[in-house]
């Protein structure tokens, strides 16, 4: 028997491992769930989320947009720091948790919550980035990582859960599971599959927003950033919100094969991994 919780909110995308501990959650603490989902950029489909959600009977769903103060005050500084992990990793992934976690503690305390939990599992970094952020916030916070307590073992185990669940189980167009994929505004870090074999090459189609550089134009595309106090807010002499500026500068450099990175990070546990 866990703990006695009475409101756990978590860090929900509405994907199968967030659904998965979603329910777990449910059946092992006996608490009412609130899903929290932060909109940074990443394509979400916010009907998905709900419906989703709702069929595991949650009544509280929160989805925030936050891309601009995400950009504003979490990627514009990281940039303006020059911050790089091991001169390479982009930071995409890791500038994104203090913000989750900080609204998370915040949810909580709207909703009078004390627990709150997310989909990291136990050989990431994640995990670490999530939790310092909810003890910083919140040094009282109940923390539950359902990928360091439950009983799963592998992959097939959650996904044997998920259809007695009544889950959905993404798959690829062969059936199989789909590559771990994270996306926000600032990047697409994909993981898993053939790129755990370094001796591969990623495949072109895992790159979503970046055409090869091999089949960008041969000509220069010309663009101008204005700066204000170190942040940018204008291209070409046209001022535009934090995120829509990001949105517009992306879609500039992956027409022109810009912003590929193919590289194995060191993991906070010891590990590597390739993404």
């Amino acid at each position: 028997m866990k703990k006695k919780v009475k409101k756990i909110v978590l860090a929900y995308s509405g994907g199968l491992d967030t659904s998965v501990i979603l329910r777990w959650l449910q059946e092992n603490y006996h608490a009412e769930v609130i899903a929290y989902t932060a909109d940074l950029g990443q394509e979400i489909d916010r009907k998905k989320i709900i419906r989703n959600a709702t069929n595991l009977g949650v009544k509280n769903i929160v989805i925030e947009d936050l891309k601009d103060i995400f950009v504003k005050d979490y990627i514009f500084p990281m940039i303006r720091g020059n911050a790089l992990y091991e001169g390479i990793y982009l930071l995409g992934t890791s500038i994104a948790r203090p913000l989750i976690a900080k609204r998370q503690i915040q949810i909580a305390k709207k909703f009078k919550a004390d627990a709150v939990s997310h989909g990291s599992t136990g050989k990431g970094n994640d995990q670490v980035r999530f939790e310092l952020g909810y003890y910083y916030f919140n040094p009282k916070i109940k923390i539950i990582a359902p990928w360091r307590d439950w009983d799963f073992t592998s992959r097939s185990d959650l996904i044997k859960y998920a259809k007695k669940n009544n889950i959905p189980v993404p798959s690829d167009k062969k059936g199989a599971p789909p590559f771990s994929v994270d996306d926000n505004l600032f990047h697409t870090s994909t993981e898993g599959k053939i790129l755990e074999d370094p001796s591969k090459q990623a495949p072109e189609f895992i790159f979503q927003r970046t055409v090869s550089p091999e089949k960008a134009p041969n000509k220069p595309s010309y663009v101008t950033i204005g700066f204000k106090n170190g942040d940018p807010i204008s291209i070409n002499n046209k001022k535009c919100s934090p995120s829509k500026l990001l949105s517009l500068l992306n879609n500039i450099g992956g027409k022109n094969g810009v912003g590929r990175v193919d590289l194995v990070e060191n993991r906070f546990i010891g590990i590597k991994s390739r993404g």
